[in-house]
């Protein structure tokens, strides 16, 4: 009893000067307080032949905090001699290093900007986090990193077009939906979010040359009849060889109840990534688990089995922590990765959530646009909107004038009920809206 006694009085204690911590908004660190940061490797040439093999470590010493602690890290990337305000993250959680494939250099690489195929010299450091109020950063350490190009050119002259596509019959601000290449010469795909309503193929986002499909017998027509569509998510192939097409319900989906609509979906959606040949999303995860798995159902489904990154067909739950996350997945290689990022959304009483959040997120351009963000097919009411990051206010934008020019906590966004293309460009701070057509 006794001893429970003391037990008690020593918590009660811990916590009174964890909250005299909190009034002060600092702990008393050790003088020697601080870590070293070491890397396998001063220099680094990145090739698609060795994508897979572990081509760097980071790492670093923990520091003697003075008492006993419970941090966190996350390793920053930036370009020698910059601020880390754009850095690339990496979280680390309470490991003391970081083993990078060819492959995850290159991709923060390119994120951060640099040239395929040229030397730069990077920046890597440690953010030690102890709790809210106490934050500590490493010296940076440099490496010359020559990375790889890992775009692909799948682009195509032909789209659709029609009632049921965004640009509707036309539209100068809304291109047709885009078909891609695949592996077979003249055989092309696209992924399509329709609406209710008609489509037909056509090349170069123009009427010179157009297939419809008379007689509805999946073999076009030069000219030929309309073809009707359901709304629905779908992929299209076409045959440009014997003009066949077919079309069936296609998605890739995150479900679990660390998804924003738990174990019974529907399942949040994935969005084709040319570029890569991949699928990408950016997603707001809470503490739980999740699969990935196709058209909302259970018949094909994807897990982790040992959490090594590669999946398995009914393989087991994924554990992850709230978190928000660019999430890649690789039916090619059966590979996925989840990478910790600060995210933009749209925010306000026309959104889906109001101004309470969770905010609509903005995917990032995959491709060669820096700083470019989209929201496509968003239904918003009558109503304002502003963009934010991270859910939160600390970082907000809005159009004081409404000149598509963004200034920081502008104005509110007013906006009419319709259903919307939007594009950020976070690098220029402008907006630009376009309506779907009725």
């Amino acid at each position: 009893m006794k001893k429970l006694i003391r037990n008690s009085i020593f918590l009660l204690s811990f916590l009174f000067i964890l909250g005299a911590c909190d009034d002060r908004e600092f702990i008393e660190l050790a003088e020697d307080a601080n870590t070293t940061v070491s890397v396998s490797t001063s220099s680094v040439v990145l090739t698609e032949e060795i994508a897979a093999d572990e081509i760097l470590t980071v790492s670093w010493s923990q520091p003697n905090y003075g008492y006993s602690a419970a941090p966190s890290y996350k390793l920053l990337i930036d370009l020698e001699g910059g601020d880390f305000t754009e850095a690339q993250i990496v979280t680390a959680g309470t490991d003391l290093s970081k083993v990078f494939t060819a492959q995850e250099l290159n991709s923060k690489m390119l994120s951060l900007g640099l040239t395929p195929n040229e030397v730069t010299a990077i920046d890597f450091k440690v953010q030690i986090t102890l709790s809210d109020a106490q934050i500590m950063y490493s010296e940076p350490v440099t490496v010359s990193v020559t990375p790889y190009s890992s775009l692909l050119d799948l682009s195509s002259a032909w789209g659709l077009v029609g009632s049921a596509t965004p640009g509707s019959w036309g539209n100068e601000f809304i291109l047709d939906i885009p078909f891609y290449q695949t592996t077979t010469p003249g055989v092309y795909v696209s992924y399509a979010t329709l609406k209710d309503g008609e489509i037909k193929i056509r090349k170069d986002n123009d009427w010179t040359l157009n297939y419809g499909d008379t007689g509805m017998d999946g073999l076009l027509d030069e000219g030929g009849d309309n073809i009707p569509v359901t709304a629905g998510s779908y992929k299209v192939t076409f045959n440009e060889n014997d003009l066949s097409w077919r079309i069936e319900p296609f998605t890739w989906g995150l479900v679990g109840d660390a998804t924003p609509n738990g174990w019974d979906g529907p399942d949040f959606k994935l969005n084709y990534n040319p570029y890569q040949d991949n699928w990408k999303t950016v997603v707001t995860l809470a503490d739980g688990e999740f699969k990935f798995r196709f058209n909302n159902d259970w018949g094909l489904n994807y897990g982790d089995s040992g959490l090594d990154g590669s999946m398995e067909v009914g393989g087991d739950n994924i554990p992850i922590t709230a978190g928000n996350y660019l999430v890649t997945f690789d039916l090619n290689t059966l590979e996925y990765t989840l990478e910790q990022i600060d995210v933009w959304g749209l925010v306000g009483s026309a959104t889906p959530n109001g101004w309470d959040g969770p905010d609509t997120k903005f995917i990032p351009d995959f491709g060669i646009n820096e700083g470019l963000y989209y929201i496509n097919g968003i239904t918003l009411g009558d109503g304002e909107i502003k963009i934010r990051q991270n859910d939160a206010w600390g970082a907000d934008f809005g159009d004081t004038g409404n000149d598509g020019t963004l200034e920081a906590g502008g104005d509110n966004i007013p906006v009419t009920a319709g259903t919307y293309n939007i594009v950020f460009d976070s690098v220029a701070q402008t907006i630009a809206m376009y309506a779907w057509p009725e």
